[in-house]
This record gives structure tokens, sequence and C-alpha cells, in this order.
């Protein structure tokens, strides 16, 4: 992949294969790791959703990993069918994307808002009936350069300093991720806004 735009996949990727998940189902026009909960990934999306218990635990909660294979902006056809499906409550559901308005690499875990301007979230959030009661974990790719069009900014390709960048946010992401599930909403946000930048360490 190694583009802007699929940031939200690559970091399902890296929760796959730090816990030993494996990608290989297709349903709900999704690419899957099962188990209990579900990460679903919209271009760059991924849901926490309560399934039938299968493959894939992080810590002691088993979880389900899914990549939407349709369009970016119908990726809510897939989202949507998973959670009408498995009956699973919104606030079990954690989406992933990528945000222009954060910095590069930075993240940001929300309880709950609105689509702000992603396609793929707008459509997520008409396939829930336009609720948007559900948290959502961002990774900042950061604003084009100049007048650049950002339809050609997202689809460009990661530099190495990028590529370095963006493997330290998705360890912190994964690290988020199991505090949310293990620990909760409160004590993942906290560590996700105190969370250091690479550059930061240097």
């Amino acid at each position: 992949m190694n583009k802007l735009t699929h940031v939200g996949f690559e970091m399902v990727d890296a929760i796959a294969e730090a816990e030993g998940i494996s990608m290989s189902s297709v349903c709900f026009k999704a690419l899957f790791g099962k188990g209990s909960h579900i990460f679903n990934t919209l271009l760059q999306f991924s849901c926490l959703l309560s399934a039938s218990p299968n493959l894939g635990c992080i810590g002691n909660v088993p979880v389900m990993l899914a990549k939407p294979q349709t369009f970016m902006n119908v990726s809510g056809e897939s989202v949507g069918s998973i959670v009408s499906y498995y009956k699973i409550p919104l606030t079990q559901v954690l989406v992933i994307f990528d945000d222009l308005d954060l910095p590069f690499a930075k993240l940001r875990l929300l309880p709950k808002g609105g689509h702000g301007g992603h396609n793929g979230m707008r459509s997520v959030i008409d396939h829930f009936q336009g609720n948007r009661d559900f948290p959502r974990l961002r990774i900042g790719i950061g604003r084009p350069p100049g007048k650049m069009n950002p339809v050609n900014f997202v689809l460009r390709s990661f530099n190495k300093q990028e590529r370095e960048e963006l493997d330290f946010t998705f360890q912190n992401g994964l690290e988020a991720i199991r505090i949310l599930l293990l620990e909760g909403f409160d004590k993942s946000a906290t560590f996700v806004n105190s969370a250091k930048q690479l550059e930061q360490l240097d």
C-alpha cells in the first residue's frame, strides 16, 4: 500500500501482525481476521464490533479485524452490514481513518463526532442512520503543501522519514487499542493524548 490514503488499513495490518490474527476471510465486502469484536476499516477504517467467538484475541478479548474492500466513499455499505448482521452496539465500534486536519502521524481518539469532511466516515454515519455516537481513532496525514490537490496528496507514497514516523505511530496506536479493550476508553484516550511522536524523541 504505502500511500497516505491507506494508513487506516496499515494500522489494522499492524494489529493483525502483532496479535497473530490472519486476515484471510472475505465477508460483507471486507477482509476479515475473525473474533468477538471487529475492527472494520474503510479505506482507512477499523471498527470494534461484537461478533461470534472465533479467531484472534487482544489480551483476553476476542477480536475481529475487518478491512472493507468497497470504494472508500461507499465503505459504509460494508460497515453497516457488519453492524446490522451481528447486532453490534455502536459503542463497540472503533473506526480508524486518515485525517487531513491532524499533523502527520498524530493520533487522536474520540468517543463520537461527525465525519469531518471524510467521505468514508460520511458513508459510515449514513449507514448508521445518522448516529455519530461511536468511537474513532484518527491518524493524521497533514495538509497538502501549497495548492496541491488533496486527492493527489493522499494518493502519494511515503518517503523514508514518513515511513519511520508512521511505523512509530502504529505502535502507539496498537498500545492505545490494547488499553481501550482491556482498561476502557478514558485510559486509552489519556495514553493517546500523552503519547510522543517520533520526532519529539530525537
